[in-house]
């Protein structure tokens, strides 16, 4: 009797797997709609529905800096109807940065894969007289804690960027934190603010335009949007690599079988003829890696953000 109902049981669980999806998959992205993540999951959506059937929904649920959606991810079912698309902050730096998140970042999710990457430009107006990054950093030597960088908000990518290179240089600037990236563009354009590691997705148009200059790049090489910008490590400031991340995550408990089948579905998406060139251009660098490499890879970001949040004393106010 007991043979046959371990056989019953993995009969059921392999007819559960291969009707999967008997119900719309949820997209959940712990943000507005509109930015950078957002657009990774409706890119997704129908490339995903596509190549494993059924319904693929993207529902924005913003609020705590991701944590609230990233929350609401934890506490589902982990039947492969619900998946976090998230950037790296509810991941690796919300959980340092605010008092107490709804989750373990280490042990709530199954990690499937880290779908793109792009790295921080620091730019400056125009009409700046700053010309190269080496005019940045004799210019902050000589005058420490006045050159101004602007970031959308406190522990965010662009922030936690000019900390680790001001930290890496021995410099210092006034930090000067907005609510979203639009105030930022905005000020920096009108030359209220002196500079911004800003993302590279948001920073080309206004560097192809001839409105913003850039002067380093965060990424490991150079890129290809930007060939005669150098990298961070190129100019001699060591372990200064950030990048913005997105990735897609599960429930912890998924089923071996199914967290298989998404990867799969998900790099051929990524790695698709109408969906790869779209990202290229807009400044994103395919990752694509295998559950195993983003839990590695997840750690250490916790680690590094951690310890960075910690020396230099970062808040959330």
């Amino acid at each position: 009797m007991k043979k046959f109902l371990t056989a019953l049981t993995l009969a059921a669980a392999a007819c559960s797997a291969w009707a999967w999806p008997d119900k719309p998959v949820t997209l959940l992205v712990p943000f507005p709609p509109g930015g950078s993540t957002d657009l990774i999951a409706r890119t997704l959506a129908p490339k995903l529905q596509e190549k494993l059937g059924g319904s693929f929904i993207v529902d924005n649920k913003a609020g705590a800096t991701g944590t609230i959606g990233a929350g609401i991810v934890t506490r589902a079912a982990p039947d492969g109807h619900m998946l976090f698309v998230s950037s790296l902050g509810p991941f690796v730096i919300a959980p340092h940065l605010l008092a107490s998140v709804p989750y373990n970042a280490l042990t709530d999710f199954d990690y499937i894969t880290v779908a793109v990457q792009a790295p921080n430009v620091l730019v400056v107006p125009a009409a700046s007289p700053h010309k190269t990054m080496a005019d940045v950093i004799a210019y902050q030597k000589a005058n420490p804690g006045k050159m101004t960088f602007a970031s959308s908000g406190n522990g965010s990518s662009d922030h936690l960027t000019a900390e680790l290179y001001w930290q890496q240089t021995g410099t210092s600037g006034v930090h000067v934190p907005y609510r979203g990236g639009g105030p930022v563009m905005t000020d920096l354009l009108g030359g209220q603010v002196d500079s911004s590691f800003m993302n590279i997705n948001t920073a080309m148009p206004q560097i192809l335009a001839g409105k913003l200059r850039a002067l380093s790049i965060t990424s490991a090489q150079r890129s290809p949007l930007l060939p005669g910008v150098p990298t961070l490590e190129e100019l001699g400031i060591k372990e200064a690599n950030v990048y913005s991340w997105q990735a897609i995550a599960a429930p912890k408990g998924l089923p071996a079988d199914l967290k298989a089948r998404l990867h799969a579905a998900i790099v051929a998406a990524l790695n698709d003829p109408a969906v790869k060139p779209k990202l290229l251009d807009l400044g994103f660098e395919i990752v694509a890696n295998t559950p195993a490499q983003f839990t590695a890879f997840q750690a250490a970001e916790f680690a590094r953000w951690k310890n960075l949040i910690s020396s230099r004393k970062i808040t959330a106010n």
